[in-house]
Formats: C-alpha cells, sequence, structure tokens
C-alpha cells in the first residue's frame, strides 16, 4: 500500500506538475522552527507585514505541486493583501522527501484525518501563529492551489473548530478518495450525492456541532488538470453541511473577465458558500498584476494564469479587505457602526448568537469565546446585520 501511494504521488505530481519556477524571490519570508511535533514534516514560514496591527487574522497558504512557499508568496498577491488589510500570512511548505513533485497528500489517509500527518502539522502552525504573534484564534482562514486546494478542503473537514472559512482553488471535495483513485478524483471527478459528501466531512470530526465553516470555491472553466465538475461537486458537499439548497441565492459577474460568481446564503444573509468560475483559464490560480486597487499577483511562475485577482477576492470573502466599501460581504454597500459588550449583551440585542456555551458574531459566525457577561468584544457591523469581530480597532 506504501508503495502505491508513492507510485501515485509520482504520477499525482507529473499530472500538475510543469517547468521549474524561475522567478527571482521578491518577498521575505521568516522560517519558523519549533511550532509542534510536525508529524507531517512540512516547514512554516511567516509572511508579517510591518503595520501588523494587535491580534490580527491568520490566512493559511498551501502551494500547488512543484511549487514552494516563497513561489506562493511571490506570485499569488497574498503579501500585498496581507500589508493592505493587516494580516498574518502562515505559509506551509512540503518536500521531496515526503513527495517526489512536492504535492501536499491530500489523498493519503495518514495525512488527510484529524490529529495526525500534514493536517496536525499546519494545525500546529496555527497554534504558533497565535502563541508567537498574538494572532486571533477566532479568525483563521485557509486558502491553496491544486494539491494545496485538496489540502485546503482538509484542513476545513478536519479542523472546523479551529478555521473560519476557508478557499479552494482548483481542488478537490474532502475525502473523495475514500473510494476511489486520486487519477478519477481529478479528472472526470465523482458524482455523489450533497448528503454523501456532507456526511464525510461530518465524519472526520465527530464531535463537532457547528459552526461549519464558510467555502469559497475558485475554478478555470479551461482546467483540464483537475476537472471544473470538482466545483460542482465540492459546492453540493458544503452547502449540505450549511443544509443549504445546490441553486445560487444570487447569481453575478465579477472582474474584468466576466468571472461567474455564485452565492448560497445562509438564513441571515452570511455568504456561506461562493463558487467563482473564472473564463478561458486552465488549472491556477488567477492573478491580476498591476497596481490598480483590484489587481495583485504575479506571473513570474507556473499555474499563475492572468485573469483576475483571486486572492483579492478571496480576502474579500474571508471578511479581510479593507478596502472593500461594502464591508464583509460582497456586493453590499453600508456604513460601519461599532459596538462593544459583553457576550451576553451582544447576544441579548441580536449582534450575535449563542450555542454549546458559546458565543458567535451573526453573519461571520466568528467564535467569541464563551457566552457570559465577563467576556467582552468590539463589532463592527457592516453590511447592516452582519458583524466581525474588531477588537483590534473599529473605524
Amino acid at each position: 500500500m506504501v508503495r502505491l501511494l508513492a507510485v501515485v504521488a509520482v504520477v499525482l505530481g507529473t499530472a500538475l506538475a510543469g517547468p521549474l519556477p524561475t522567478a527571482r524571490a521578491s518577498v521575505t519570508l521568516t522560517r519558523v522552527s519549533g511550532f509542534g511535533s510536525n508529524p507531517g514534516a512540512l516547514t512554516m514560514y511567516v509572511y508579517r507585514p510591518a503595520a501588523l496591527p494587535a491580534h490580527p487574522p491568520v490566512v493559511v497558504a498551501l502551494h500547488g505541486c512543484t511549487q514552494s512557499a516563497q513561489v506562493y508568496a511571490d506570485n499569488s498577491g497574498l503579501p500585498q493583501l496581507a500589508d493592505q488589510d493587516g494580516f498574518l500570512l502562515v505559509l506551509a511548505e512540503t518536500t521531496t522527501a515526503n513527495n517526489a513533485n512536492t504535492c501536499f497528500n491530500w489523498f493519503q489517509s495518514t495525512d488527510n484525518r484529524r490529529d495526525q500527518g500534514e493536517a496536525l502539522s499546519v494545525r500546529q502552525m496555527v497554534g504558533q501563529a497565535v502563541t508567537a504573534y498574538g494572532a486571533d484564534p477566532r479568525r483563521v482562514y485557509v486558502t491553496g492551489l491544486s494539491a494545496g486546494g485538496a489540502m485546503t478542503s482538509v484542513m476545513l473537514a478536519t479542523y472546523p473548530d479551529v478555521f473560519t472559512a476557508g478557499a479552494v482553488v482548483a481542488g478537490l471535495p474532502y475525502d473523495c478518495t475514500k473510494d476511489n483513485s486520486p487519477y478519477l478524483c481529478m479528472n472526470p471527478g465523482v458524482d455523489l450525492t450533497p448528503d454523501a459528501w456532507a456526511q464525510r466531512v461530518r465524519d472526520a470530526a465527530p464531535s463537532y456541532q457547528g459552526p461549519w465553516p464558510r467555502a469559497a470555491i475558485w475554478y478555470g472553466d479551461q482546467d483540464t488538470t483537475v476537472a471544473p465538475r470538482n466545483a460542482t461537486e465540492l459546492r453540493d458537499q458544503w452547502t449540505a453541511l450549511h443544509g443549504l439548497s445546490q441553486t445560487p441565492t444570487r447569481t453575478t459577474t465579477i472582474g474584468s473577465d466576466a468571472t461567474r460568481q455564485d452565492q448560497y446564503l445562509a438564513a441571515d444573509g452570511t455568504v456561506a458558500v461562493e463558487v467563482d468560475r473564472v473564463p478561458g483559464i486552465g488549472h491556477g490560480t488567477p492573478v491580476d498584476p498591476g497596481t490598480g486597487p483590484e489587481q495583485c499577483g504575479a506571473t513570474g511562475a507556473p499555474y499563475f494564469p492572468d485573469s483576475l485577482c483571486s486572492s483579492r477576492w478571496i480576502a474579500r470573502f474571508f471578511g479581510l479587505d479593507t478596502t472593500d466599501p461594502g464591508g464583509s460581504d460582497p456586493g453590499d454597500g453600508g456604513t460601519a457602526a461599532c459596538w462593544t459588550a459583553s457576550n451576553y449583551a451582544q447576544v441579548q440585542v441580536g449582534r450575535a448568537t449563542t450555542s454549546g456555551g458559546y458565543t458567535y458574531a451573526v453573519g461571520s459566525h466568528q467564535n467569541m469565546g464563551l457566552y457570559n457577561t465577563f467576556v467582552t468584544h468590539t463589532l463592527k457591523e457592516s453590511p447592516t446585520g452582519y458583524y466581525t469581530l474588531a477588537d483590534g480597532g473599529c473605524p
């Protein structure tokens, strides 16, 4: 079995491989050691903006096959957004010792289960970010490309108590390889019912009672490596978890290339699931090099097609984009208002809800801690009825 998985890793990596990147490194990353037992033998890097606020959010980024943390930092646009939006960027990196083509091993049960392998290593990186950098454990997000996108699905499923939201770029539904080969999962893809897909996530953390992380799904409509059908299967998995229909609540186009954005809204107006289908591109993280407010990224390595700045839209989906006049919910306008009170008081006036003894912000579903009169937080309301934690300052 181990030998078979090793062969799968090589062939899978070859399918995702391309010329080795030659772009000169431009983003300064800090390597972090001693972040835990690290059973997945991963490497942790951090990009810390010079003007990082107190208790910042954390975004974990997972590179694709044949890539590295440095390549993803240099081309994805995420460090630029970290500077603008004030979040700590954590980049996990795998090695050829783990996988011949430096793919995260999303398809191996030794790495895609809670509290073991690569999944636990990434979880330990989050713990280190909270401990060493004072990051906010209630605002932790994850995104990744291809094998990193599939590993994003793994992290959302295995640690729904850690990640508030995630963005899967050209990835796959969680645990597709439970009874299918990686090749079949990638292309043409596997069709399960929404309930069957959702049950695989529930089985990953059986004691977890919710709320489930929010999920954004990004695909190029010309992707021949990980078939666009997987976007539909991912949508089915996460809408079913949130108890939503597979028919979008609203559909619009975004960016300069008319990317189709389908959004699936919860009863309180939160965008629980979002599917972004990018026209005219294949496998990769879409970028839009330039200095405009909606631009980011570079095309200095394979799998960063010139299209729109997907990282900007992902930050917006996470509720981190300070340049978005509509606040945390794209497409809605509004002026921010701030409210500071105990968790008990926030619930009593409808700005938060309580479940299992904990308090959650209405709209963003961010965990505010225990439901009592002693824990106090500041909530920002933007747009109307959508609340996010703003303990670091609320203009």
